[in-house]
């Protein structure tokens, strides 16, 4: 027994020994210095180009831009093409693969595998980082849990390529509020969504998703009975009363985590902006005073203005009448924001929309045709949508210090914002995801 207790000790103390002073393993050495040039650079805060940039990235940051390119660097010469900063896609679902109806969503939350769904996420966001957006904010799972934090950190670990992405878990609503819903009452079925009801349930239930490490929280501010009113905007009953959302909003404050609020009504901003969250979600009917108070508080609307596109044709057919004048309700909304100065953040809701089907930038297709210049519509997706995750200098901009998150287009977007569309270049974090055809 003495000899047992001896070997032990020894082992312990080899194991002490190893541990204070003599690492298991050597750290990794550090990424080679590489430089990208290109014909131009957009610097998306003056909103001009810089012409034949030098980036000079090192490790999984940007150290100059400039020129010329340090001695000894391997040099990556994309010729007579546009560098801009990784895009930023402030509202995505990599967990759902498109729902304009109901059929679709059901079929996904009551029949797919979680391991199959996971491992349609994980085709999504390579899809995603190769169109460009080197960052995202995934706001919920719909039924998938906490399926994205462990999809987050997966990426962060290197073990699959994705963006970097802030993630929600399970969004919030209110018993009877949200989908799956109207089926045969004594059965049971798994919800798109985590039920709390009543200010302490409320608080509860963000004390939950946090300790699971989600970095935001979301809430459905209004889902069903949408209604057109006289004058063209649209209203619906609230899904909470103001006690339960402003404990929601104060419980996820008090830890330093920023509320989203989905927002399609005019009682959905309401009761949204009363309890002071920090973004609207899709903001389909905000009237001028609603823009004005946005303004003035510092909340932003991010309008996935593309997938608002692809549903109403599907939805109207199935028998949504206010479907069918969401779009002119969205418009003249957007368009408040814009006169009331509102930050505006570039969200799609991609995976409302097939990640197959549809490139995310399209988006920017329609934030100009509702108004907005090419350069305003860029910084949606870059200096703006940063700021909105807290990351400014980090992602959404190439300067020293920031993360080496670059893409290339072969055009100019500042005269076809298309050209968005076709990233033929992309760099996340110093690691070339994508380089251009031979």
């Amino acid at each position: 027994m003495i000899k047992r207790l001896r070997a032990l000790l020894g082992f312990a103390s080899l194991a002490g020994g190893l541990a204070a002073g003599q690492p298991a393993a050597p750290a990794p050495a550090p990424k080679p210095g590489v430089a990208i040039r290109a014909a131009r650079l957009l610097d998306v805060k003056a909103g001009r180009y810089v012409d034949h940039p030098v980036v000079v990235v090192e490790g999984d940051r940007v150290v100059s831009v400039g020129g010329p390119a340090p001695a000894g660097v391997r040099v990556i010469d994309l010729g007579d093409r546009t560098l801009l900063p990784g895009l930023i896609d402030a509202h995505t679902h990599v967990l759902l693969q498109g729902d304009p109806t109901s059929v679709e969503y059901d079929e996904q939350i009551l029949k797919e595998y979680p391991a199959h769904r996971v491992a349609r996420a994980v085709r999504a966001m390579r899809i995603a980082l190769e169109h460009g957006f080197t960052t995202m904010r995934d706001l919920e799972t719909e039924g998938a849990g906490y399926d994205d934090v462990a999809l987050r950190d997966a990426v962060n670990e290197g073990v699959i390529p994705g963006p970097r992405m802030k993630v929600v878990g399970p969004a919030l609503s209110t018993t009877g509020s949200y989908p799956i819903q109207h089926y045969r009452p004594d059965w049971k079925f798994p919800s798109g969504v985590m039920v709390c009801d009543g200010a302490d349930g409320c608080r509860k239930a963000v004390r939950e998703q946090l300790s699971y490490g989600t970095d935001w929280v979301k809430v459905y501010a209004n889902t069903g009975g949408l209604r057109t009113t006289g004058d063209g905007y649209i209203d619906s009953p609230p899904n909470w009363t103001k006690e339960e959302l402003d404990a929601v909003v104060s419980e996820a404050h008090a830890h330093g985590v920023k509320v989203a609020a989905h927002a399609r009504s005019d009682s959905g901003v309401k009761i949204a902006l009363a309890s002071g969250v920090d973004s609207i979600e899709h903001g389909d009917s905000i009237r001028p005073e609603a823009a004005a108070e946005m303004a003035r508080r510092g909340i932003y609307l991010v309008p996935t203005l593309l997938v608002a596109d692809f549903v109403a044709g599907p939805r109207a057919a199935a028998g949504c009448a206010v479907c069918a004048e969401t779009e002119k309700s969205h418009a003249k909304s957007f368009d408040n924001c814009r006169k009331a100065g509102v930050k505006i953040a570039f969200g799609t809701d991609a995976g409302g929309f097939p990640w197959t089907d549809l490139n995310q930038a399209k988006e920017f297709e329609f934030e100009v045709k509702n108004g907005m210049s090419p350069i305003e519509a860029i910084r949606t997706a870059t200096t703006v949508a940063a700021e909105l995750l807290g990351m400014t200098g980090q992602v959404g901009t190439l300067e020293k210090g920031a993360f080496a998150d670059l893409i290339a287009v072969p055009a100019d977007p500042l005269r076809d914002v298309s050209a968005l569309q076709r990233v033929e270049f992309v760099m996340k974090g110093g690691e070339v995801i994508k380089e251009p055809k031979p």
